[in-house]
């Protein structure tokens, strides 16, 4: 039965598309704002692939998760997380690597693909025992803030090293200009993921689907919206890194700080039905991408059809 707020089906999806929009714009606008920043303290384009980029383009699933679990709808929030990381690998890795090579080595992310697939692994032991305490929470936010502060420092000057050219024949907007994108994306991000939510739980009650799916579905696939956009920007640009470290990142930014910070506002039970289909789905899309990079050629075409194929496959699984 739908909420009084939406009386129609027609209004509850028009409150989903207005959420996505407004995700999609207020990460792009907090992306570049944010890009611009990290560039004047010199960071390398792969790490402002894995942090600022990764997570600006993540803070929609933070929003949402947040704005799901404390509306009491947990399952949203979970399906969010996992499905997101699903989609960054299967569906934006995969649509990157049809459209052209991706020339990155493992020994310029194994930490962070480690680190993932240990968030990961914890995800799936606290799916066994069907909760998600407090304490693993703040667990995943230290470590996602000493691995940021300490690549940081360790790659403070790896930019002096690298051709920016492009960017120094392009206007650069000033410290203040790039603080109002921030300010503008955060303001977007909060509304939208009120709006977006608000909207996804009546779809989900009109068409008696659980809240998972949707988290797993229709919120996983629109706050991806802004990696796509930035992965995309980063294949015209020919960079790589910056893409996969896109990808990467934001996984990681998913698991540790949208579980970590959700965790300890609102401890939150776990669905036992992840253990048996989405956790083994995102933890084997992440292995694969081990031999891919460990190789030292990068991704080719047929990587691209194997990561769609398996998204699409995972797809119909869901439904």
């Amino acid at each position: 039965m739908m909420a009084a707020s939406f009386p129609s089906l027609g209004t509850a999806f028009l409150f989903v598309g207005a959420g996505l929009l407004m995700l999609f714009i207020g990460g792009e606008l907090l992306v570049s704002g944010a890009a611009k920043l990290a560039r004047r303290f010199g960071m390398s384009t792969l790490m402002i692939g894995l942090t600022v980029v990764a997570f600006g383009t993540s803070l929609p699933e933070l929003f949402v998760s947040l704005t799901a679990t404390l509306r009491g709808y947990p399952g949203i929030m979970i399906g969010n997380v996992v499905g997101s990381n699903i989609a960054n690998i299967g569906l934006i890795l995969g649509i990157s690597a049809l459209v052209m090579p991706l020339r990155l080595t493992l020994r310029e992310v194994w930490i962070e693909l480690i680190l993932v697939l240990a968030g990961s692994v914890v995800l799936l032991l606290c799916t066994s025992l069907g909760h998600f305490p407090r304490s693993i929470g703040l667990v995943f936010i230290l470590s996602l803030v000493s691995y940021t502060y300490f690549s940081c420092s360790n790659n403070k000057n790896r930019a002096a090293a690298e051709d920016l050219s492009t960017d120094r024949t392009r206007t650069r907007p000033s410290a203040g200009q790039a603080l109002l994108f921030i300010i503008g994306g955060l303001v977007l991000l909060s509304g939208g993921s009120d709006i977006f939510i608000r909207g996804a739980a009546d779809v989900a009650r009109y068409f008696g689907v659980s809240e998972l799916i949707i988290g797993l579905t229709l919120a996983a696939v629109g706050t991806s919206l802004p990696e796509l956009a930035s992965s995309l920007s980063a294949l015209r640009r020919n960079d790589a890194g910056l893409l996969i470290g896109n990808v990467i990142g934001s996984n990681m930014f998913n698991l540790f700080m949208v579980l970590g910070l959700t965790g300890v506002i609102t401890p939150f039970e776990l669905p036992r039905g992840l253990l048996y289909r989405d956790l083994p789905v995102m933890i084997v899309f992440t292995l694969v991408l081990l031999p891919i990079l460990g190789h030292g050629k990068g991704t080719s075409r047929w990587h691209g059809y194997l990561f769609l194929s398996g998204y699409i496959g995972y797809y119909f699984l869901l439904l």
